[in-house]
């Protein structure tokens, strides 16, 4: 059987630049090298793409000191451009033609459509949600707005633009009239919890709100859900969308920031936790409801909180490309279902080629 090209790009401009070069350590150890040809493609935080040699030139980083450019092509033909780069010119240009692109970017200009509306251009079949889904997903606000429809309960919020933070006092008095502190502030579009705040009073919400606004010009300020925090991972697209089991995160810091996720080894996930009856279903099919809802593709991690007066599903936010370090969610929920990581990664680059 001949190999087909698969282009794995990580990195990018985003907040999350340094998760994406984790991740896609353990994704492309996963591909399976009998099939496909393997083309790195590494994206800096400045917006270069560049070709890394070999997933040790990512795990040494060697990648950013590539003499090589690699750049996939907006024409039809969904070839990877590769040459050398002397000041504004490719020398000696090698064009290869890609079968598929496993995206694996977390953040802006990677999970937000703009990277997957190229592939859409350049027809060629990639791993994960379309356009619409990264888009919509990406933006908590519009995925609160979508979820409403669903009548899921999600936490009570109040949006708030950049340009409205001239007017401080306005702006906190509005959302004084409608939650109560403590609350948390998020970026509309950040993930993996850059520039997320929790704010006890007036004094908090004002120093979160001008953080937040550096990640973002559209921000959330939600009410605190007070209870456990549960995940799902789903697979599939369409009536095919199956759901994992559910997943607990045990945070070590206030709330599950940036430096808890990735950097704290006193946090913990756990695989299955006791829930009481008829949660876990509850979870799964609302994950499943919100996912299709989102016209999602391939993958995303879904989150909720179970409140702990209520005992009831709070719907938290989707991620459509969500994590692949050695401490993610998504593929250790996967891997108790039967999907070890080359199975899952396997199926996933398999269902690229369903996207109608």
């Amino acid at each position: 059987m001949e190999k087909k090209n698969i282009a794995v790009i990580f990195g990018g401009k985003s907040s999350e630049h340094e998760i994406s070069c984790m991740s896609v350590v353990t994704i492309t150890k996963a591909i399976d090298d009998e099939k496909y040809n393997i083309y790195l493609i590494g994206i800096t935080k400045e917006g270069t793409w560049l070709l890394a040699d070999d997933i040790k030139a990512v795990e040494d980083e060697s990648w950013r000191q590539s003499k090589k450019s690699a750049i996939i092509s907006p024409d039809t033909k969904g070839e990877l451009l590769i040459g050398a780069v002397e000041g504004n010119i490719f020398k000696n240009m090698e064009n290869v033609k890609i079968d598929v692109v496993f995206p694996v970017l977390h953040g802006m200009y990677g999970e937000d459509g703009t990277i997957q509306g190229l592939f859409e251009i350049a027809g060629i079949p990639y791993v994960g949600c379309g356009v619409l889904a990264s888009a919509a997903a990406m933006d908590k606000f519009y995925t609160k707005l979508i979820v409403d429809t669903l009548n899921i309960r999600q936490a009570k919020y109040v949006p708030v633009l950049k340009n409205q933070l001239s007017d401080m006092d306005e702006v906190v008095g509005r959302v004084e009239a409608e939650l109560s502190y403590p609350v948390f502030v998020k970026p509309s579009k950040a993930g993996s919890s850059k520039g997320v705040s929790k704010a006890e009073n007036r004094e908090a919400l004002t120093s979160a709100l001008n953080i937040a606004a550096e990640h973002d010009y559209k921000i959330l300020v939600e009410e605190t859900i007070v209870g456990r925090e549960l995940e799902c991972a789903v697979l599939g697209h369409d009536k095919t969308t199956k759901a994992s089991g559910v997943g607990e995160i045990l945070a070590a810091a206030d709330f599950y920031d940036f430096d808890a996720k990735y950097y704290s080894g006193e946090s913990k996930t756990v695989i299955g936790p006791e829930l009481p009856s008829g949660i876990e279903d509850e979870i799964r099919d609302k994950a499943v409801r919100i996912f299709n809802a989102l016209d999602g593709f391939g993958l995303s991690r879904v989150d909720f909180f179970l409140e702990s007066v209520t005992n009831s599903v709070v719907f938290n936010e989707i991620n459509t490309l969500p994590g692949f370090t050695s401490i993610s969610m998504y593929p250790m929920l996967w891997a108790a279902k039967g999907y070890d990581i080359k199975k899952l990664v396997d199926t996933l680059i398999e269902m690229s080629g369903e996207r109608e």
